[in-house]
């Protein structure tokens, strides 16, 4: 009877049976049918409850009686057990009671082992009410699974009818399965197809530009063969005319001096040959690509062409050891055009060059100037010209935190701890070999000096920020302040004069505010208050209304002073605090990080242009300073670093090592360059680490 129960509760899709008898093998063997093929359709999408006349029922029904759990161990019963005074509890809990107590856990009478009774009325009532949680939670497998388990009887046809229907049900699955596996394969296919064809145009694109650049060379190259031809000839009409000898030289030969060794070497009779020697040689240069003279020259090459010159070798070696950088900045500049300030200048060389790309004309700039230093296996060279101790007898903290050419390059100021301010004359620091040199000027401060800056129009006036946030504007000439502003809050960090509108000046600070002032005005002009603190702050080199600031947020803010609101734009990409920003022209900025990189962004595209990784700096003010191509900065690790803008890799390093007897002993990892600064337009460079030494350094030719 309980199994006949049991099956009328599975099958949702038959009406529940009063009284079945459990014998009635073909009506349970049919219910058992039904039930598998109600969970084949239901796994395939179908709701069967939808269609049951109990599910209602079922899913009006809440959870177990109170009254159906154990008082013991409030779950619901197994196994039920009467008392003798009238409970039922679990049998296990019941006798594990009793077996440490002789009373009843709810009413508390005596009671003992040999007073409990099998309630088989409950028995029967939890298994209706878990057949019915079953059909309700599990699904139809495991409904027919449970009903299987609990002993239906099933007849051979009944069998091979459920056999039928899982075999078909298994094909459609395998089916689906293979179909769904063919469409992702296909996707993928057709995704990797497309991703090749456009790398293939991108390829041919690429292809083309570098076929149109060969051509435009090769072009260029013959007109400057035929130039020197030209001149050659001219020169050898010259020669071989005894009134033209008697004017020697002439402008003509000064002319043809660009070409040959010596134009002051007196000429014997054998310079046609040598003329001719010159002519060969240069044949030679250019007949692997396809050009033939006419005339017919009898001398050989000689042995030593000038293209494989030393120099010519060494700066193939450059190129081949930074090939893969070189060609993505080439491919880049070439698929963009050359962005460049000088457009009008490129356009006039652009029309004399015919073919001659400007982005070509661009990366040839950069090559020459990426090669045109002396190098070692993989780094150029730097070269110590002069050496300058910056610590005094009175003052014993040497840490120099900036240092700053003034307008001509003539002097250069230095500032730090020392709570002084230094002027020196860069050419008697050069020319005057000495450990320690005076300097012209020296200003005593209150505070510690963080930042300097130059006017850029006034030679004698210089501006400073210090750890106690005052912003001063000294006049060198007479060592005295002119301005003092006191606004900001906290220690002031950067310092900045307009290089267009000298009576400008920018400064940020710690108490999180970017401040800009007026020489002319005892208050500051515009106040920007930021979330963060500002560690930088830079003017475009190209305007007076665009300041950069370098924040601890890990943002560079790029805010336009005529709208000092909100930031034009907000460069990311940085994973700690901005330490410095500098302007390499009108539309590049560089930016420090204490991430250990610098970056290179477009500021008027608004984009990231490059990464430049090599360096140490996690914590300190290193330094940062730019030229036109270069970028220099400092690193924790005593060392400086040199980059070039198109490469992401060090073009050149030079490691601080003490020569001081009393130094020699320290770590060298316990100091770490804190400033750097190029001379304009010049390879060289001012570097001062925190012990107090400064180098002038200079990329080697």
């Amino acid at each position: 009877m309980g199994d006949s129960s049991v099956a009328g509760a599975l099958v949702p899709s038959v009406p529940k049976p009063e009284a079945a008898p459990s014998g009635d093998a073909s009506t349970a063997a049919a219910a058992t049918t039904a039930a598998l093929a109600l969970a084949l359709a239901e796994e395939a999408g179908t709701r069967a409850a939808s269609a049951s006349p109990q599910g209602p029922a079922a899913e009006g029904e809440g959870p177990a009686d109170r009254d159906l759990l154990c008082p013991i161990c409030m779950a619901v019963i197994k196994d039920a057990f009467l008392t003798a005074c009238g409970h039922s509890f679990c049998y296990m809990c019941i006798v594990t009671h009793l077996s440490h107590k002789s009373d009843c856990p709810c009413c508390g009478h005596y009671l003992t082992k040999a007073q409990l009774y099998p309630n088989f009325l409950l028995d029967k009532v939890l298994k209706k009410i878990s057949a019915r949680q079953i059909a309700k939670t599990a699904s139809p497998i495991d409904q027919f699974r449970y009903a299987l388990q609990q002993g239906n009887e099933m007849g051979v046809k009944e069998l091979d009818s459920l056999m039928t229907l899982i075999a078909e049900k298994k094909r459609q699955m395998e089916q689906q399965e293979s179909e769904t596996n063919m469409q992702i394969l296909l996707v993928f296919l057709h995704c990797l197809r497309k991703q090749k064809l456009e790398e293939l145009n991108e390829i041919q694109t690429d292809l083309q530009y570098i076929k149109e650049d060969i051509g435009a060379v090769e072009r260029h190259r013959l007109e400057l063969y035929r130039t020197k031809e030209r001149y050659s000839m001219k020169l050898r009409m010259l020669l071989d005319d005894p009134a033209a000898q008697k004017m020697w030289p002439s402008p003509i030969d000064k002319a043809s001096s660009l070409f040959l060794p010596n134009s002051r070497t007196p000429l014997s009779a054998s310079c046609p040959g040598s003329l001719q020697n010159k002519k060969l040689d240069l044949k030679a240069q250019v007949s692997h690509q396809g050009f033939q003279r006419r005339d017919t020259l009898t001398c050989s090459d000689p042995p030593n062409s000038p293209i494989q010159s030393g120099n010519v070798i060494a700066r193939k070696r450059r190129v081949q050891a930074q090939f893969n950088e070189l060609q993505e900045y080439y491919l880049q500049r070439r698929r963009t055009g050359a962005q460049s300030c000088r457009q009008e200048e490129r356009d006039i060389v652009a029309m004399n060059r015919e073919g001659y790309h400007a982005g070509l004309q661009d990366f040839q700039s950069v090559l020459t100037t990426f090669t045109r230093y002396r190098c070692g296996y993989l780094l150029c060279r730097l070269r110590v010209i002069a050496e300058l101790r910056h610590g005094d007898l009175f003052h014993s903290a040497n840490i120099v935190s900036s240092i700053e050419f003034d307008r001509d390059d003539e002097l250069f100021a230095t500032a730090g701890v020392s709570k002084r301010i230094k002027v020196f004359e860069f050419s008697s620091v050069v020319n005057e070999p000495s450990d320690v040199h005076c300097p012209v000027v020296e200003m005593a401060t209150r505070s510690k000096l963080s930042c300097l800056s130059w006017n850029k129009y006034s030679k004698n006036v210089i501006a400073s920020s210090d750890y106690e946030g005052i912003v001063t504007v000294w006049d060198v000439q007479t060592r005295q302040s002119v301005m003092e502003y006191e606004e900001h809050e906290k220690r002031a960090w950067s310092v900045d004069f307009s290089r267009t509108e000298p009576s400008m000046l920018v400064s940020g600070s710690d108490d999180c505010k970017v401040k800009v002032w007026c020489t002319k005005q005892e208050a500051s002009v515009i106040n920007i208050d930021m979330k963060a603190n500002i560690c930088s702050v830079k003017y475009n080199s190209g305007s007076s209304f665009y300041v950069a600031v370098g924040s601890a947020d890990h943002h560079i803010h790029y805010f336009d002073l005529r709208n000092p609101s909100a930031p034009v734009h907000v460069f990311g990409g940085h994973k700690k605090a901005v330490s410095y920003v500098k302007f390499l022209s009108n539309n590049e900025l560089a930016s420090a990080s204490t991430d250990s990189t610098l970056r290179l962004w477009d500021v008027k595209d608004n984009c990231p242009v490059r990464t430049f990784r090599g360096h140490k700096n996690e914590k300190n003010f290193v330094g940062l300073s730019v030229n036109n191509e270069y970028i220099a900065c400092g690193s924790e690790t005593n060392e400086v670093f040199v980059y070039h803008k198109a490469i992401s890799k060090p073009a050149a390093s030079h490691r601080f090592v003490s020569s001081d007897l009393d130094d020699a002993d320290d770590d060298p990892g316990s100091y770490f360059i804190s400033a750097v600064c190029w001379k304009s337009d010049s390879p060289t460079m001012l570097t001062a680490n925190s012990q107090g030494t400064i180098k002038v350094l200079v990329l080697a030719p």
